[in-house]
């Protein structure tokens, strides 16, 4: 149940990054909709907490718990910045090699097996993610060094979110105060930004908010549940494909074109990630 759990995950986290790429360019505040997000998010894991009963909170959970909303928070907003720059169909699977750092911390902190295919499909993820940010030709519009930065500031942020999950998964604090904490801490980080930023409001972007909010608590509910019962360094690669949903939506829907070497970094990618989750 815990790989059907990890696949659910994926395929909600890859729905979440399409919205937000399709969002994108249409005047709609990214801080505003992450907003509306987690408070819809918080809500809905309130109402369940409320019906299935609650755990003891303690200072650690809800510490956890928020620095983890904050960095969902953060990644997400960097991603979404990182689509204006560059093509959706180079920046998500660029994006989903983080799956390394946790990968790597769940050998090297958890003490968790690593088998020499799932070494080699390491290496091959930090092999590809190098060809697809080859600077591109003329062909694609990308504004290189910006893109760059916010890709790099978006694997750190989702990098370290895995950790963090794995860390609270393997104290067995309760997944449900966890998210609770996570949604309201990020709730609360992005309504901080919103007054330093002070853009305008919009009704479309409760919406857009409000959907990736069902996705989200779906989403990282299998995600914890996955963590609990399952292997981490084979969950942590089954959910980064998530981008395979934002590369073939990207190719339908925009019509982006690769060069023949992206086209050979992207399908290395996901075969590096499917070796480590063997």
């Amino acid at each position: 149940m815990w790989i059907v759990a990890a696949v659910l995950t994926m395929f909600c986290f890859g729905i979440n990054n399409m919205i937000f790429k399709v969002t994108t360019g249409k005047g709609l505040s990214k801080v505003h909709m992450q907003f509306f997000f987690y408070l819809i998010a918080f809500l809905l894991m309130c109402v369940y907490g409320i019906v299935a009963g609650f755990a003891s909170f303690n200072g650690l959970t809800i510490v956890l718990g928020a620095i983890i909303g904050i960095l969902n928070a953060n990644g997400n907003i960097q991603m979404s910045k990182a689509f204006e720059k560059g093509p959706a169909s180079l920046t998500s699977p660029l994006i989903s090699t983080n799956t390394v750092i946790p990968i790597l911390s769940a050998a090297l902190i958890f003490h968790e097996h690593i088998t020499l295919i799932q070494w080699i499909g390491i290496v091959v993820m930090l092999a590809s993610a190098a060809v697809i940010q080859y600077v591109p030709g003329k062909g694609v519009k990308m504004n290189y060094k910006p893109w760059m930065y916010r890709v790099l500031l978006s694997v750190v942020s989702f990098g370290v979110l895995g950790v963090l999950m794995k860390t609270s998964s393997h104290l067995h604090i309760d997944s449900i105060n966890t998210l609770i904490c996570m949604y309201g801490g990020g709730a609360a980080y992005l309504i901080i930004n919103s007054f330093i930023m002070k853009e305008k409001w919009q009704r479309t972007e409760l919406k857009f908010g409000s959907i990736i909010g069902c996705f989200s608590v779906v989403g990282y509910s299998s995600y914890f549940f996955a963590l609990d019962t399952g292997v981490a360094s084979i969950v942590f690669p089954i959910v980064s494909l998530s981008c395979l949903v934002v590369v073939l939506s990207s190719c339908w829907l925009y019509k982006e074109r690769l060069k023949l070497y992206q086209v050979v970094g992207v399908i290395s990618a996901l075969v590096g990630i499917v070796l480590t989750k063997i």
